[in-house]
């Protein structure tokens, strides 16, 4: 693979304690299998090294302000969370990045919506665009939730999308391996942290 550190980008969807932490409301559901898999430290060490190498690394967070902003009560995802707003209040505890990820956060580079995809309802894919970028690196959870809807939103936007398979995770292994060869078919593909570090030298 080839990748241009001028004109690419990481994005890290939903590395939040609400979605990856035991005490998250999703905790039930993905914070085993994550610790399992031990992709949050493979994908913190991969986003220092992205970001020393000068690719900017953004990451998303669901969370759901007071009125819901534009959040959408259209399928069970949403209806579910809608159930327990309260929890992905902005400035909740719920709502922040894993220790992991939040030393690695730059200011300006933290986008909140109310979205599975993390390039809707945000302007991150005008910042993207401004800056030249038109490859996107993906990382996050879960591999079949925010991971695929944004990559196949940023294809449809005119990105080219990479997803990091080491650096995504599900609930279950049967689940990520199907996202995965979902992804591979309709993205530039799926590489691991070290194709990509490899390819920027």
């Amino acid at each position: 693979m080839q990748v241009d550190p001028r004109r690419a980008a990481v994005l890290a969807l939903h590395w939040q304690v609400n979605v990856i932490e035991p005490e998250g409301f999703f905790g039930p559901m993905l914070a085993e299998p994550v610790r399992r898999s031990g992709v949050v430290a493979r994908a913190a060490a991969f986003h220092r090294s992205a970001r020393a190498a000068g690719l900017p690394v953004h990451f998303t967070r669901f969370v759901v302000p007071e009125g819901e902003g534009q959040l959408v009560r259209n399928t069970g995802f949403m209806e579910m969370v809608a159930g327990a707003q309260e929890s992905f209040r902005p400035g909740s505890p719920g709502t922040e990045l894993v220790a992991a990820m939040r030393e690695l956060a730059e200011p300006g580079h933290v986008a909140d919506n109310q979205k599975l995809s993390g390039l809707a309802g945000t302007d991150l894919p005008d910042v993207l665009a401004a800056r030249g970028i038109d490859t996107v690196l993906l990382t996050g959870v879960a591999t079949n939730l925010t991971v695929e809807q944004t990559a196949r939103h940023a294809t449809d936007l005119g990105f080219t999308v990479h997803v990091v398979g080491d650096c995504v995770a599900a609930a279950t292994d049967e689940v990520h391996r199907a996202s995965l060869a979902n992804l591979e078919l309709v993205t530039r593909g799926v590489v691991t942290a070290a194709d990509v570090l490899g390819a920027l030298g």
